[in-house]
């Protein structure tokens, strides 16, 4: 199995119209995913090699049988992309903008939780999704992955989400599902729901999770590990070099104190019980043998 999205995802592409919209959803339709129509307003009624455009989401869920959203729209049109999306039912809202601004992202969270419990986000600023030789909405290479499971990935790094997905595909370990949840400070999908979606999946056997420095979300993730998880994980966590108090890479990526390091993250998640690689070829390795000893 999968999680979140399988193959009876039917994708919208809001933006696809634009640059990144048309060149990214054109490479999710090749790879296999079922990318059903495009929004762009006023362009209704145009089509993008053969994909139908609508002027809105809720005429792409009429007229193409939507039930996801690939949001790739500008930092400014993407909160109302977002809501749109949200208030036509779709299920599944993956967006890869970046830039956008803190006080939009808690906004968006929000408003989501309140008046849309029933769809739910994947970023912003993220690499998006794939469920290999399922369905890849995003920006995520669909050749490094390797179809067959047993693990499950999760990671805030857009970078070493493929890495990890090219190290195991390298090694002859598939994937169930990897979900690049970015790493901006209000992410609408988090560890501790992808922990528990793949806990539940009866096909993933181990998960590997990719946390970086900033906030305490790989915190909040280990004490789920200690207390839900049965199944075996494999963490890397990126900075452990980063001096305290400057940003690095991502908006979320902000330490103070001891508060955020990548060392008081690393000895949660080994205190949780969780392996944790000092890099990601040796998480990769870990995996490795994680899976070789599954029964």
């Amino acid at each position: 199995m999968s999680i979140f999205v399988d193959e009876h995802t039917r994708v919208v592409v809001q933006g696809l119209t634009g640059g990144q919209g048309r060149f990214h959803g054109l490479r999710n339709r090749d790879y296999g995913t079922s990318v059903v129509a495009g929004v762009t307003p006023g362009k209704g009624g145009q089509d993008v090699e053969g994909i139908p455009v609508f002027d809105t989401v809720v005429e792409a869920v009429a007229g193409a049988g939507a039930n996801a959203s690939f949001v790739a729209v500008p930092p400014r049109r993407a909160e109302d992309a977002i809501l749109e999306a949200a208030a036509a039912g779709l299920g599944i809202v993956v967006c890869i903008t970046e830039f956008i601004p803190a006080q939009d992202e808690a906004r968006i969270y929000n408003l989501l939780r309140r008046d849309h419990p029933d769809t739910r986000l994947i970023g912003p600023n993220c690499p998006g999704i794939i469920s290999p030789g399922k369905c890849n909405i995003g920006i995520t290479a669909g050749e490094i992955a390797r179809s067959g499971g047993p693990v499950g990935i999760v990671s805030r790094s857009g970078t070493l989400t493929y890495q990890a997905l090219h190290e195991l595909s390298q090694h002859g370990v598939g994937q169930t599902t990897c979900v690049g949840i970015g790493g901006d400070p209000v992410p609408g999908t988090g560890f501790i729901d992808c922990l528990a979606a793949f806990e539940a999946d009866p096909q993933t056997g181990a998960v590997m999770m990719i946390g970086e420095i900033g906030g305490s979300e790989e915190e909040r993730a280990a004490e789920y590990i200690a207390e839900q998880m049965t199944k075996p994980v494999v963490a890397y966590v990126a900075g452990v070099t980063a001096p305290s108090g400057r940003r690095v890479g991502h908006a979320g990526a902000i330490i103070s104190g001891s508060a955020g390091t990548a060392a008081a993250k690393i000895d949660a998640l080994r205190a949780a019980g969780a392996q944790v690689g000092v890099n990601p070829t040796q998480a990769g390795e870990l995996m490795v043998a994680v899976v070789a000893g599954l029964g």
